[in-house]
C-alpha cells in the first residue's frame, strides 16, 4: 500500500514486502552511519598521541568538522531528494561517507583527518532527508510513525554498537608504532579501526540500489517541473511558521537534553557516585543498545495507534508526552541519593528519550508536501542537529564551571538542563498543535 498523491511525480503502488523491505536497508544504513560517526570519539587518546593534535582540534573534528557540513549542506541535498532518484541517493551517500571513513585510516595529520570527517559529514547528509521522503510514499499515514520509528532505531542501535565495539577494541588497538597492512601500507594501530567499520559500508550501499523507487521516471520536462525552489520551500515554511517552527524547535529542544545526558552521563557517574569509565561506558552503551530501540519502536506504536483514532496531532502527542516524562525521571536522576535509584531511573529516561523520534520523523513528513520532503526534512533536521549540538552539551558545562563553580556540582546542571530543556519542548509542541492540524489537513486536500 502506498501513500496517495495526485502530484506530478505520483507514485505507483508498492507492496508492503517492498515498503518494509525499504525500511529495513535505510536501517541498516542509519546504523552504519551511526557507527562511523561515533568510533573517532572512542579513539581520542590514540589519536592524540600519535598526530600531536590538542583537545581543542579533537572537538573541531567532533562538532565543526561533521556536524557543520552535515547540517548545512543537507539543504542543497534535500532539493536533489525532491527532484532525483533517491535509492540512488543513499547509495552515493553511503558510499561517500564510507569511503571517507576509510580515508581517515590513512590520515597522517590534522588537516587530512578534518577533510575525512567532513566527507563522512558530506555523505550522511544524503540519508536523513531520503529516507523521510522514500519512507513517507511507501506507508499510509496510519503506519508512518510505525515505520519511521523501525527506520530510527538504526540511531540507537549504532551508538550501542559504537559503545561495544569502542569497549571491546580501544584496549587492542591503543598501542604506540605503526603495523603494515597489505596495499595499505604502514598505519596506526588505531586507525584499523576505521577500515573495519568503514569498508561494510559500500556493500550497504548496493542494497540501497535494490529499494524500489516509488515515483515515476520523469520526463525532463516533468523533472523541470518538480524541481521546487527553495525559495518556494522558504515560503511555504513562512505560510506555515506555527506548525514547521514548533516541530523543528521544539524537538530540537528535547534533542539538546538528549544529547546533553548522552555527553555527561558517565562523567556524572564517575564524579557522582565513584564509577569507573568501564562501568560507566557499560552501562550507558547496555541502555542504548537494549532500552533506545524499545522506546523508539513504542513512540511510533503510540502514534499509529492516535492516528487511527483520527488524531492528526498524533506526531506532536508524543513528542509531549515524551518531553513530560523526561521532566520528570531525568529530572530526577542525577539528584536522587542512591546510585541504585539512579540506574532505576535511567531505564525510563532511555524509555522516553527515544520515544519522540519515529513520531517527529513522521512530523515534519506530514507537515510538508510531498515535493518539498526532502527540502523541509532538510531544514528540520539543520535546525535539530545546530541547536542541540549548540546547546545540551555546552549548556550543562555552563552551570558546572559559570554557576556552581564546582566540578562536584555537575548533578544539579544536568538536572537544571533537563527541566529547563524539557518545558520548552512541551510548551513549543503544544502551542504547535493546532497549526499542525490545519497544515497537514491542508496537505491531504491538496494531494
Amino acid at each position: 500500500m502506498t501513500h496517495s498523491s495526485a502530484s506530478e511525480n505520483a507514485a505507483p503502488r508498492v507492496t508492503p514486502a517492498q515498503a518494509w523491505y525499504a525500511v529495513a536497508v535505510l536501517t541498516v544504513a542509519n546504523v552504519s552511519g551511526f557507527v562511523d560517526r561515533q568510533i573517532l570519539s572512542l579513539l581520542v587518546g590514540p589519536i592524540k598521541r600519535d598526530l600531536g593534535i590538542t583537545d581543542t582540534q579533537v572537538s573541531l573534528l567532533a562538532g565543526l568538522g561533521f556536524v557543520l557540513f552535515y547540517s548545512v549542506l543537507g539543504l542543497p541535498i534535500g532539493r536533489w531528494v525532491d527532484r532525483g532518484l533517491r535509492p540512488r541517493i543513499v547509495a552515493i551517500g553511503v558510499a561517500v561517507w564510507s569511503v571517507m571513513t576509510v580515508c581517515t585510516g590513512v590520515a597522517r595529520s590534522f588537516g587530512q583527518l578534518f577533510a575525512a570527517r567532513i566527507g563522512v559529514g558530506v555523505g550522511e547528509a544524503t540519508l536523513g532527508p531520503a529516507a523521510v521522503s522514500i519512507i513517507a510514499d511507501h506507508f499510509p499515514r496510519k503506519q508512518l510513525g510505525t515505520a519511521m520509528s523501525t527506520y530510527m532505531v538504526g540511531t540507537f542501535a549504532g551508538s550501542g554498537v559504537a559503545y561495544a565495539l569502542g569497549a571491546y577494541v580501544v584496549g587492542r588497538v591503543d598501542k604506540p608504532g605503526l603495523i603494515e597492512l597489505p596495499l595499505v601500507g604502514a598505519v596506526y594501530p588505531w586507525q584499523t579501526v576505521f577500515f573495519w567499520v568503514g569498508l561494510p559500508g559500500l556493500l550497504i550501499a548496493l542494497l540501497a540500489l535494490t529499494i524500489r523507487e516509488p515515483r515515476k521516471q520523469a520526463t525532463p520536462a516533468q523533472a523541470a517541473n518538480n524541481d521546487v525552489p527553495f525559495a518556494e520551500v522558504m515560503q511555504y515554511v513562512r505560510r506555515n511558521v506555527r506548525t514547521i517552527g514548533a516541530i523543528s524547535f521544539g524537538f530540537a529542544a528535547s534533542a539538546s537534553v538528549n544529547y546533553a545526558i548522552g555527553f555527561w552521563l558517565a562523567t556524572f557517574l564517575i564524579r557522582t557516585h565513584g564509577w569507573t569509565v568501564q562501568q560507566a561506558g557499560t552501562l550507558q552503551g547496555i541502555l542504548t543498545f537494549t532500552i533506545g530501540p524499545f522506546g523508539v519502536m513504542l513512540g511510533g506504536r503510540l502514534n499509529d495507534a492516535w492516528a487511527r483514532k483520527g488524531h492528526v496531532d498524533a506526531p506532536l502527542r508524543v513528542g509531549i508526552l515524551g518531553a513530560v516524562a523526561m521532566l520528570i525521571c531525568a529530572g530526577l536522576y542525577p539528584v536522587v541519593p542512591s546510585v541504585a535509584l539512579v540506574v532505576g531511573l535511567l531505564v525510563p529516561v532511555n524509555v522516553f528519550a527515544a520515544m519522540p523520534w519515529g513520531a517527529a520523523n513522521a512530523a515534519i513528513a506530514e507537515a510538508m508536501p510531498p515535493r518539498m520532503r526532502g527540502q523541509g526534512s532538510a531544514i528540520y533536521q539543520l535546525v535539530v542537529n545546530l541547536v542541540s549540538g549548540a546547546l545540551g552539551p555546552t549548556a550543562v558545562a555552563l552551570l558546572t564551571d559559570k554557576v556552581f563553580g564546582d566540578p562536584l556540582a555537575l548533578r544539579w546542571s544536568l538536572a537544571i538542563t533537563t527541566v529547563v530543556g524539557m518545558t520548552i519542548a512541551a510548551t513549543l509542541l503544544m502551542w504547535g498543535r493546532a497549526g499542525f492540524i490545519k497544515t497537514v489537513q491542508d496537505v491531504q486536500q491538496a494531494s
